[in-house]
């Protein structure tokens, strides 16, 4: 740790000096949070996923339904898969979403 003067004088300087570098930080800090929201605003939101698996409920979690990326009744409880991935599962007998109907999109008819 740095020695500090011990007389109130050139102590009180040194907070004064300290206050203003710590003002400067923060605008500097409140500046460049600003300059990244800004360009967090102007990017463009990320694609979503084309295909969609629907995890059940419980310490298993096992594949409860497949939807396509943009179906509307999709749950907390999806993750992005692959087109590969979706028909391996409504071949072992996952059912699709009775909405979006992700089985008829690949071709893959029950």
């Amino acid at each position: 740790m740095s020695e500090l003067p011990p007389d109130v004088p050139r102590l009180t300087t040194l907070v004064i000096y300290l206050r203003e570098e710590l003002r400067r930080a923060e605008q500097a800090l409140t500046a460049a949070e600003e300059r990244d929201a800004l360009i967090a605003r102007r990017r463009p939101p990320p694609e979503p996923p084309a295909w969609l698996i629907e995890r059940g409920i419980g310490a298993s979690r096992l594949p409860a339904r497949v939807h396509k990326g943009d179906c509307w009744d999709t749950r907390s409880r999806c993750a992005p898969a692959s087109p590969e991935q979706i028909r391996a599962l409504l071949v072992q007998g996952v059912p699709a979403c009775i909405h979006c109907r992700a089985d008829t999109a690949l071709g893959v008819l029950e």
